[in-house]
């Protein structure tokens, strides 16, 4: 088993288009590590640098104590998983399974206790003389963990594995690969563009943009305090609501305008020195669909403030409903119970839950503390 480190890796194509920027991230031995981010983040080819099926322009990556720079793919003890599951489809389960282990020339029995073993696991064993093309999707899936699992790598790298899947089987497989990576005991490197992928699998998840570490992290550290503008919008459903605001401040508080309305900024968001450098200055105020309650008796002034939305749409999700609404011009979604939710075409007051606030520079895009 191994631990990664990878120093100010860098990707570069020709017609000098950058790919990956300045990459550094130490793994653990048996983490399971998500990437996640928008389609071109360059999230993939982290990935397959890390596996030796692209080249590194600058840096230095180590599996274990091993610099593998220019080790080949076969010899750097990893094994991946690809989206497309990549089985030959004129090879049955078993023999899809057993391919790598033939090559390496084990031993027949030696082959035959290793599939049947991460067959048992996968829950295959009885699909073992079935072809790909008898399988379902999820079933071909399996069979691509197990085709990894059985040459016990120190590694495992998963790039975006569950996007053929529909959406009740992909969470389903979720879960899988999550007892799959207790079982095992190794190191996970996971890809996907699907933050909630990421939110429920991840022991720490890295967000990139463009190329760009944005934030390593929990997931709960990720969704309570992201660090700028684009991890708060990226993580959560639905996205956070982003509120164009501007700081004041009245005797010794401070407070966001946004329209008619003063939100009181407390301490704990923002401290006084920090936010002082804001007055009469545009920030963007950050509220999480979940921290915007309808308006009830006994709200505690200070600790929430009301606005007035005009609502657009009700729309059930089962347990809760999502209200699409607009106050001063500004698009704003609501999580609510059924019992609570105003009707669409009403206006209706929504308290803001101050201590939830997240306050953003509008400039930069960065947290302000």
């Amino acid at each position: 088993m191994a631990g990664i480190s990878l120093k100010n890796i860098f990707k570069v194509y020709p017609g000098n288009v950058t790919a990956v920027h300045d990459f550094s991230l130490e793994i653990e031995d048996k983490e399971f590590i998500i990437l996640v981010g928008p389609s071109g983040c360059g999230k993939s080819t982290t990935l397959r640098m890390v596996a030796g099926l692209e080249d590194i322009t600058d840096g230095e990556l180590y599996i274990g104590d091993r610099l593998v720079n220019e080790v080949a793919p076969k010899d750097r003890d990893i094994a991946m998983v690809f989206q497309n599951y990549a089985l030959y489809p004129h090879m049955t389960v078993y023999n899809n399974m057993a391919f790598g282990l033939k090559l390496r020339k084990e031993p027949k029995e030696v082959i035959r206790q290793k599939v049947h073993a991460a067959a048992k696991i996968l829950d295959i064993e009885h699909l073992l003389e079935r072809k790909p093309k008898a399988l379902s999707g999820g079933q071909r899936q399996r069979v691509a963990l197990g085709r990894a699992m059985v040459r016990n790598p120190a590694v495992f790298l998963l790039d975006e594995p569950l996007s053929n899947l529909d959406a009740k089987l992909r969470t389903s497989m979720r879960s899988e690969i999550s007892k799959l990576h207790k079982k095992l005991q190794t190191t996970f490197i996971y890809v996907t563009h699907d933050q909630i992928e990421a939110m429920t699998m991840g022991d720490r998840i890295v967000v990139m943009k463009d190329g760009f570490i944005q934030q390593v992290d929990t997931p709960q550290n990720l969704y309570n305090n992201p660090v700028n503008l684009f991890v708060a919008g990226f993580i959560g459903t639905p996205q956070m609501n982003f509120l164009n605001t501007t700081v004041h401040k009245t005797g010794d508080k401070y407070f966001a305008r946004f329209g008619e309305t003063m939100i009181p900024i407390l301490p704990e968001r923002a401290s006084s020195d920090n936010i002082a450098k804001y007055i009469d200055k545009e920030i963007t105020v950050g509220i999480r669909p979940e921290h915007l309650h309808v308006e009830k008796a006994g709200m505690e002034p200070g600790e929430y403030i009301s606005i007035d939305v005009n609502i657009d749409i009700a729309e059930l999700m089962g347990a809760e409903i999502y209200i699409y609404g607009n106050c001063s011009d500004t698009n704003l979604i609501a999580k609510v119970l059924p019992k609570d939710s105003p009707q669409a075409g009403t206006v209706a007051k929504l308290a803001i839950s101050c201590a939830d606030v997240h306050l953003f520079d509008s400039e930069t895009g960065m947290v302000i503390k």
